[in-house]
């Protein structure tokens, strides 16, 4: 059975080798479309600040990338930055190497180079391409692909495509580096903090506790302040050559780099009709959720007076942006409330949800993922009183079809069939239901419109309605999508997991580069559950590959090649193995995938000779680097000074302290991380023995640990080598927006020594405190006052870098 199985799959492999490089050397079958992309770093203003930005073409968006369905794509790619740089074709099936992802899949582009991609156009719909190098997509590298079929089966007058995004003056690294210390200022910035005096005006102080309990600040959405989200790359854009009657199709695509928005229009209701570039059964429905990197299709009538409004709102409440279509009379979007957090708190503390599933283990490669499935629960599982809402999961049952059906399910490239293998012949489709006329009658039924209180009831709704409001149930493929009763089928859990103290992220509690690839294999179905265990959501992108999202609609569950999972909620989507290479795997939340939260399937094969001098491990090493920043508190009583770079599981840290009693401290440790909340350190301490001298400083070492306790204290336990032991706890509460009360203590032993040995009547113990307030300015900048024990009361400012 195996050498069968192992035939099987190098049959497989061989086929799909000599069809891509057929394809690649020999298209004089096949009408060729050339584009060439410059990447430049330029300076831009999207949010009223010129920074450096980087461009496709000298703009941001670039380009969009026009096909036809059948056409070969060749495409140069110039890198004219002082940084290598990349492409990937998101949502398009092709070769593993084109797929450009460097030093997995693709060469890097280095300064000054030039890349050929080449692939023949297999498929049709909405698509976009990005960088896939470190977080250039959030500085501009992006832009959309249209595919037009063949024979087009939809009705409609014009198109329009969107691009959606989010955009920073700041550093993409810097920012990374703000969320990797901790720092709650982008939640302040927004306006989307939740500080003491709110959660106890709401009567949720109980909840508050509960999150605290768990290590979790609280009900987080999302991480990061932008100045400006952008549809096209302004705040507001105007399209007023479109005329009254007229129906567009609206192509829209979030490229942002961690924000997911919520999509309303103004005047009659859209239709959607396609999903991540797959027809969907048409339903009439405005107000949607478009998870980062998905993509959505819809038709939309231009009214006979007045322009439509296009609006896109942060997930968060925290901005918006509004394209608007046609011209007169503007017919406002309906506007999205901002969520409500502590609500959100309550909820969950009713339900008692468990949260904080850890981001790093003690053992990295012990496979512990249904213990943290057992004791983390699956609290939002709907599939437990429904079977997977209507969904048979008994295979016995489903009705099968024929492997070659199956293999086409998947976007087979070795076979020129529309939709690359896809039952998607389109004259064989009832076009009479997808006439744009009749739609809204036969798809009254599935409308999400205003009529009712479809619509009405969901603009009230205050804040998140976690079971519902994120499913993907209203998406029914026109088409079976289902596999084969014969095929065997590989079940894979991934718990979502993270830390936002630390900002690492990770499946089953091992980030990127402390996991090894998982293994696929050809001919076989793989099911994924996606069972989230955070407070965020995880917009989750398979390269290379479409997979079934299994919804309440059984047999036709959409193909997409994005899902989006959202808090503390589960998804189980599942795909036929009928690829070769390596594939990325990854939360398309940029700041997550940096932070660990990615994986390689690997279809186990040898690897493509042109990628030898690309090691895997460059990619991977980009997930685990350091991070380093510092602060310092200038006071009236004290001066101190804190450095600290980190990594994954290393810390180091440099601490200098000068009290105007004329006592200066320092201190230099490194740290291990065993686990999120534990790690051990040893170091050196030194300091002046007379607090009014500096003629002479005793140096001692120290061990110890350091535990990040329930409720959030910092706690730091250690002996030095004269066997002085010492243990402290500190924390830091928001009472008030920008303003925060901290408080330390410190209790120490000096058992006193005689002959190295500890002498019980020498027996002393000393204790330091101190308690202040702090008023953030800005990121950077702080008024504090304290009272210290030792140095006594004062203030002054702190300043972060």
């Amino acid at each position: 059975m195996n050498t069968l199985k192992y035939t099987a799959l190098l049959v497989l492999i061989v086929s799909q080798s000599i069809f891509s490089q057929k394809v690649e050397g020999n298209v004089d079958n096949l009408t060729v479309k050339e584009y060439t992309l410059t990447i430049k770093e330029e300076m831009v203003n999207k949010a009223g600040v010129a920074v450096k930005g980087m461009t496709v073409n000298g703009r941001i968006p670039g380009p969009v990338l026009d096909f036809t369905e059948g056409e070969y794509a060749v495409i140069y790619v110039k890198n004219e930055m002082s940084v290598e740089t990349s492409v990937h074709w998101h949502g398009i099936i092709l070769p593993n190497f084109y797929d450009g992802v460097p030093y997995l899949t693709t060469p890097p582009i280095k300064p000054g180079q030039m890349l050929k991609y080449e692939f023949a156009i297999k498929q049709a719909g909405t698509y976009w391409y990005h960088s896939h190098t470190m977080l250039q997509e959030q500085s501009g590298v992006y832009g959309s692909i249209v595919i037009h079929p063949k024979k087009e089966t939809l009705v409609y007058d014009k198109e329009l495509v969107l691009m959606l995004s989010d955009w920073t003056n700041e550093k993409p690294l810097n920012v990374l580096r703000t969320l990797k210390r901790g720092s709650e200022w982008y939640q302040i910035k927004k306006g989307t903090a939740t500080p003491l005096n709110r959660v106890i005006a709401r009567g949720a102080f109980g909840a508050q506790l509960n999150f605290w309990r768990q290590r979790m600040v609280g009900a987080d959405i999302a991480d990061i302040y932008y100045p400006a989200f952008l549809i096209n790359g302004k705040q507001s854009v105007d399209y007023p050559d479109f005329k009254p009657g007229e129906k567009i199709r609206v192509r829209i695509i979030d490229g942002g780099a961690s924000t997911s928005f919520w999509m309303t229009f103004g005047g009659e209701d859209p239709i959607l009709v396609s999903a991540d570039g797959q027809d969907v059964v048409p339903v009439v429905k405005n107000k949607t959720f478009i998870g980062i990197a998905e993509a959505y299709d819809f038709i939309v009538t231009i009214p006979q007076n007045g322009k439509i409004e296009y609006r896109i709102t942060a997930q968060d409440g925290s901005g918006s942006a509004s394209a608007f279509l046609g011209s007169g009379k503007i017919l406002a979007a309906p506007v999205i409330p901002r969520p409500d957090k502590i609500g959100m708190m309550q909820k969950m503390a009713k339900m008692d949800m468990k949260m904080g599933a850890h981001a790093i283990k003690y053992r990295p490669k012990k496979d512990e993922r249904f213990k943290i499935k057992e004791e983390y629960g699956m609290q939002m599982d709907m599939s437990k009183d429904s079977k997977m809402k209507g969904m048979e999961m008994d295979h016995s049952k489903m009705k099968g079809m024929k492997m070659d059906d199956m293999k086409q399910k998947q976007m087979d490239m070795s076979k020129d069939s529309k939709m690359n293998g896809m039952e998607m012949d389109h004259s064989k489709m009832d076009h009479s239901k997808m006439k744009m006329d009749g739609m809204q009658e036969n798809h009254a039924v599935a409308a999400d419109s205003k009529k009712g209180s479809g619509m009405e009831s969901e603009m009230k709704m205050e804040g998140m309605d976690l079971f519902s409001e994120y499913n993907y149930d209203y998406l029914r493929s026109p088409v079976k999508t289902n596999y084969s009763a014969d095929a065997p089928v590989k079940e894979i859990l991934l718990n979502l997991t993270g830390n936002m103290q630390r900002y690492i992220w990770s499946m089953n509690g091992v980030p990127l580069a402390e996991t090894d690839k998982i293994k696929i294999e050809g001919g076989q179905v793989t099911r994924i559950t996606l069972n989230n265990l955070t407070m965020m959501h995880h917009p989750m992108h398979l390269h290379g590959h479409f997979f079934r999202v299994i919804n309440k609609n059984g047999e036709y569950s959409p193909l997409k090649h994005t899902v989006n999972v959202p808090p503390m909620g589960n998804v189980t989507i599942e795909f036929y193995g009928n690829e070769y290479g390596d594939w990325f795997f990854h939360c398309h939340i940029l700041y997550h995938m940096m932070g660990g939260m990615a994986r390689v399937f690997s279809y186990d094969t040898l690897r493509d000779t042109r990628m030898k001098g690309f090691p895997v491990a460059k990619l991977v090493a980009e997930t685990n680097r350091y991070y380093s920043w510092g602060m310092v508190d200038a006071a009236s009583h004290f001066t101190a000074l804190q450095l600290t770079a980190s990594n994954l599981r290393n810390q180091f840290n440099v601490s200098m302290e000068y009290g105007w009693n004329k006592n200066l401290e320092g201190e230099i440790t490194y740290e291990r991380y065993l686990h999120d909340y534990l790690r051990v350190f040893g170091g050196i301490n030194i300091e002046n023995e007379k607090e009014d001298s500096f003629d002479t400083f005793k140096t001692t070492a120290v061990v110890g640990i350091r535990y990040l306790t329930p409720y959030l204290f910092n706690l730091d336990a250690r002996i030095d080598n004269e066997l002085r032991p010492r243990i402290a706890l500190g924390r830091s509460v928001m009472v008030f927006p920008k303003f925060s009360v901290f408080g330390y203590y410190e209790y120490k032993l000096d058992l006193g020594l005689v002959n190295d040995l500890p002498v019980a009547k020498d027996y002393t113990s000393d204790t330091v405190w101190s308690a202040g307030v702090e008023y953030m300015f800005s990121k950077n900048f702080s008024v504090m006052g304290s009272y210290d024990n030792r140095f006594g009361g004062g203030g002054g400012l702190s300043v972060r870098f």
